[in-house]
């Protein structure tokens, strides 16, 4: 079942070894795995994002309060 965030700061993803991409600001929906947590949300275009996040990168991210979640 997805749980629901929100990026509240500058948090990042990096596709393969490229540069990393900002992830926008606003609502995201979470789906977790075993390693890594997948975030999708809508661009400002009405383009889809998606991204995969180690684990304990996006635990550091809650913990800094760059993504909260929702209950």
């Amino acid at each position: 079942m997805p749980q629901y965030a929100t990026i509240q700061g500058h948090v990042t993803y990096r596709e393969g070894d490229g540069m990393p991409i900002a992830i926008p600001q606003g609502p995201v929906e979470l789906t977790h795995a075993a390693d890594s947590v997948t975030l999708s949300w809508q661009e400002s275009n009405g383009a889809a994002g998606l991204a995969a996040l180690p684990r304990d990168q996006f635990e550091r991210y809650v913990r800094e309060g760059l993504i909260a979640l929702q209950n």
